[in-house]
């Protein structure tokens, strides 16, 4: 299937037409990424020049095939050139990514969003006109600095100085309506959302009252956020 799968026309255009990417790399972060977007709903075209990681994967994305990404012939076959995004996972070999992105650009691809290794590599991407370059290694690092610290039970950055973090809320905040406590003023951050022990997540007004027990997403810049989340 994966060899004579670059033929099959048709079944990629039906899956560009459709809620869909085209994930170009298989390797853990994209099929990592191509599987959750399969969970969600999403249909998956996935393409990589490794048959094994092509195999590995058969059955399990809507479809999945063996090509060079470098070559633009290759991809007009997949017509990969219909689909409004694609994501290039190719992050080991920066030749074949560049080459990849260059060729994407030319088929004028409306969002493209490439995972990168290093500075250098996010650079070239960017000079070109990739629209969304991703450093995985760099967003984890951080995210796992500001969870090491031991106040955020998850931290989910915006964009730089800007964050959502899960939390118990501080014992100040319990047992009156948020509207009351004076919160964004004395703090500069928002409970944007919370959840009670075994219930589903509820967005919070100046009404909600918030137990000890509860959990709480906060919203605002890091500094105070994460200063937000040290109170207790």
């Amino acid at each position: 299937m994966a060899r004579f799968a670059i033929f099959a026309a048709d079944t990629s255009r039906r899956i560009a037409e459709a809620d869909s990417v085209a994930v170009i790399g298989l390797g853990r972060f994209g099929s990592s990424l191509a599987l959750e977007l399969m969970a969600g709903g999403t249909e998956v075209l996935g393409i990589d020049v490794d048959e094994d990681l092509v195999q590995a994967l058969n059955g399990q994305l809507t479809q999945v095939v063996r090509a060079d990404s470098t070559k633009e012939e290759a991809l007009r076959q997949l017509a990969v050139h219909e689909f409004d995004r694609v994501v290039v996972a190719i992050g080991d070999d920066i030749s074949a990514s560049i080459l990849t992105c260059s060729v994407l650009l030319s088929l004028k691809i409306p969002v493209i969003w490439a995972k990168v290794g290093d500075e250098r590599h996010g650079l070239i991407l960017e000079q070109l006109g990739v629209h969304h370059v991703i450093y995985p290694e760099q967003e984890m690092g951080r995210k796992v600095a500001h969870l090491v610290r031991g106040a955020a039970q998850d931290y989910v950055e915006v964009e730089r100085g800007y964050v959502v973090v899960k939390s118990s809320p501080p014992a100040r905040l319990c047992g009156i309506p948020l509207g009351k406590t004076g919160l964004r003023k004395e703090f500069g951050v928002t409970v944007a959302a919370y959840k009670k022990p075994g219930a589903e997540w509820t967005n919070a007004d100046a009404d909600t009252v918030l137990g000890v027990d509860d959990t709480i997403l906060i919203v605002g810049p890091t500094r105070k956020a994460e200063g937000f989340a040290q109170l207790r």
